[in-house]
């Protein structure tokens, strides 16, 4: 099975090679990676031609933002699975790819989703957040909870049925799509314990309290758009979720 990866890059000169070099150093041969730049003014394109002839594809121009990047990623991909790692993460170890590609084709599935971790962009080793997915099910959406999207894995014939990222949101495409796939369009999905990428903190979606007013107003949205029921009270509710996990994270860091 191929396997598309996408990482759409803009001025990311500082984080894109550990995201490159974590995608090439996957104990898997039959990858297509492709990039998607925004028309960097850094040295981004700069690092990412060093690798010449690693990168399948590489594609630099003006876009509408993160979310057209990674449609015309997903239009440019020829892989049966397709994935997408933003450009300031990275895989975190060696073997994430071949053992999605295992669970696909023992599971005949059409996604694979399982966990990731938050790192300072001080210290990449260690673990501040650890978001699993092991609890999701399709009606907590309606609760703001989904499949931690840089782990989810999907067949292409899923984005050639159903749709790309929806340009209509500043931060929730992502939750957009995923309830469009497995909450409308029922896609099969399988839960894999494995902690697939390390996240830099600081993205839009957790940088502050407008970004979490808006991505909640949006999440909201996309639960009415197909014909799920929720409220700002529901959506607010998973913050106490995430409360009891950071103190379980800090009872295992502790007592290390």
């Amino acid at each position: 099975m191929k396997v598309s990866i996408i990482t759409a890059t803009y001025n990311s000169a500082e984080t894109v090679r550990d995201t490159i070099e974590s995608v090439l150093q996957q104990n898997y041969k039959n990858i297509e990676y492709i990039i998607i730049d925004g028309g960097s003014k850094d040295s981004t394109l700069d690092i990412v031609k060093s690798y010449n002839g690693r990168i399948a594809k590489v594609v630099s121009e003006s876009d509408k933002g993160i979310y057209d990047a990674m449609n015309k990623g997903i239009r440019l991909a020829t892989g049966d699975i397709v994935g997408i790692l933003n450009s300031d993460d990275f895989y975190t170890s060696n073997d994430v790819i071949p053992t999605i590609v295992e669970e696909f084709k023992k599971e005949k599935v059409d996604a694979v989703y399982g966990d990731i971790h938050f790192v300072s962009p001080d210290d990449l080793n260690t673990c501040v957040r650890y978001y699993s997915s092991k609890i999701f099910q399709p009606s907590y959406m309606r609760f703001g909870f989904m499949p931690a999207h840089p782990s989810f894995y999907v067949k292409r014939e899923c984005y050639l049925k159903y749709g790309g990222y929806s340009l209509d949101y500043k931060i929730s495409a992502d939750f957009d799509l995923l309830v469009r796939f497995i909450n409308k369009y029922k896609i099969t999905c399988k839960y894999l314990p494995m902690d697939f990428v390390t996240m830099r903190r600081g993205g839009a979606s957790t940088a502050g309290i407008r970004s979490k007013i808006t991505l909640n107003e949006e999440n909201i949205r996309a639960c009415k758009k197909y014909g799920i029921y929720t409220n700002r009270t529901f959506m607010a509710s998973r913050y106490l979720y995430k409360m009891f996990e950071l103190r379980g994270l800090r009872r295992r860091m502790n007592l290390k």
